[in-house]
């Protein structure tokens, strides 16, 4: 369950060894630390499985599992942490926008991670930089974030979210009346902007979003959204699909717009979660109060 990141070698980096061009483009990890990757078979070329003294080739496709090693090891750091639900074995919290949820590339600390691993003490590490994460949301994404504190809890949150257990619902504003419909697209990797994801026809993932505007005014409109799958910036991309794309959304929303209302985050809010119980297998039902910057809007 580590990070996962892609990248393709130029031609200048062509007839490197494949340990060694990681660390120069990876500068804040060792070259042992790659080592230690590549052996525990976390480094693929072409979807190959290698070795540390592999020469890479121009146009090779490498994907590196960030992974806890012995070398890199996770921090617990104090940080306040919105707890809207704690028992024996779960935490849900009320994610402020700009908390990572997660150490990857470029956010070592400061994650809600270290705030679960300094607030928990012991949590279910296994080999991973996500110990208790059974679901994620983007970086300035607000809302219900879940956290499991044992293994056996962890193993039956992800159950949940694999087999579509957990009811979702979110909250947004948008540029535009996207209209009371459902939106459909399937969704996968962006052909050449690697970070995005993007509506793919005939590839990619199945996605489809319930969708219901609440309040419309000045152009904008006040959204309950409800993601029937869990595809990555699923809401994000079905709503720039019909036209009607996130308020604040830099990635893949309206430059202009967001400049006119002087927006720096995207306002999606993950709103309520309700989802079995991993132990006593009762309903929850969490909800996280609307936040201040959504107000403004409705």
């Amino acid at each position: 369950m580590g990070d996962s990141e892609e990248i393709i070698v130029s031609a200048e980096e062509a007839d490197l060894r494949l340990d060694k061009f990681l660390a120069l483009r990876f500068p804040h990890f060792s070259r042992e630390y790659f080592q230690e990757l590549i052996e525990k078979n976390l480094v693929l070329i072409n979807g190959s499985l290698v070795k540390k003294r592999t020469r890479i080739q121009e146009g090779d496709e490498i994907e590196i599992e960030f992974a806890a090693t012995a070398i890199r090891t996770l921090e617990a750091q104090y940080i306040p942490l919105d707890i809207l639900y704690e028992d024996e074995a779960l935490l849900a919290i009320n994610k402020p926008p700009g908390l990572v949820v997660h150490p990857a590339v470029g956010n070592w600390t400061g994650t809600f991670v270290n705030g679960l691993l300094y607030h928990c003490k012991q949590l279910p590490q296994g080999d991973s930089l996500r110990p208790g994460i059974v679901h994620r949301l983007d970086k300035d994404t607000s809302g219900v974030l879940l956290a499991a504190k044992t293994e056996y809890a962890q193993m039956h949150l992800v159950d949940s979210f694999a087999k579509r257990l957990v009811k979702k619902e979110y909250r947004a504003i948008a540029v535009g009346n996207p209209g009371k419909r459902v939106i459909e697209g399937n969704i996968g990797r962006h052909p050449t902007r690697r970070q995005e994801m993007t509506i793919l026809e005939g590839k990619g993932k199945e996605a489809r979003t319930l969708c219901e505007p609440l309040s419309c005014k000045d152009g904008l409109c006040y959204l309950r959204l409800i993601p029937e799958t869990g595809r990555t910036h699923q809401l994000r991309v079905h709503l720039k699909s019909v036209g009607c794309p996130i308020l604040g959304d830099s990635v893949y929303g309206n430059a202009a717009c967001n400049k006119k209302w002087g927006v720096k985050r995207q306002l999606l809010h993950a709103y309520r979660l309700s989802f079995p119980h991993p132990v006593q297998q009762k309903m929850l039902d969490i909800e996280a109060p609307i936040p201040e910057d959504f107000n403004k809007f409705i």
